[in-house]
Formats: structure tokens, sequence, C-alpha cells
């Protein structure tokens, strides 16, 4: 059997090795490009799409120019923006945020 040309989020979440919802937000976004199937929340992200945003964000992480957190730039604990933080901030962490307000049901693979 060919390899599949489309994704669902499901999958690409398992790829990925994050939430459903993590995929979502990232579609939402649109640093991840995905389309949109009829009216009931059934997104695809073709594999072409997925190979270019992992690679886009190796990139990012070699030159060093992950993007700054939404709303404001990270600071180091004492307050300086110009120190480098202590600790990195988790990436694509949506918990406790209302990133998925909105979002289609989930449908679990049989």
């Amino acid at each position: 059997m060919p390899t599949p040309r489309f994704l669902t989020l499901d999958d690409v979440a398992e790829i990925l090795n994050v939430s459903w919802s993590q995929v979502y937000a990232l579609v939402r976004r649109k640093d991840l490009i995905a389309i949109q199937i009829g009216g009931r929340g059934q997104w695809r992200v073709e594999v072409d799409e997925l190979e270019r945003f992992i690679q886009q964000k190796y990139a990012e992480a070699r030159a060093g120019t992950v993007p700054p957190e939404p709303g404001g730039t990270a600071r180091a604990a004492d307050g300086d923006p110009t120190a480098e933080p202590d600790a990195p901030a988790a990436v694509g962490s949506t918990r406790g945020t209302d990133a998925d307000a909105g979002a289609p049901a989930r449908r679990r693979r049989s």
C-alpha cells in the first residue's frame, strides 16, 4: 500500500509525540499548514507540509531564532530583558490556556 498523502491531526500528534490540542493550536496559528475537509473539523496535513514544518523548526533551533512566546519577551529572573533566562519556556504548551477554545470535538480512531 502506498504512503498516504494526507495525515489526520491525530496522526501528526503521534508523529510529533504531542497532544492533539497542541497540533490543533499549531494549525490555528498557521505554524503548520492544514486543510479542512467539510465543515466538521476534518483537518488534514499533507506529509510534505509536516516535513517542511519539522525542517523549519530544526533550522530555527540551529540558528537560535526560536520566536518569542506570544504576549511579550522572555526575561531573566531578575527582570533584565538582555540577560539569558534561567530556563527555557515550555515550547508549544497550551495547558492552562484557551488555545483550543472553539476546537471541534476530537474523535478517536477505531
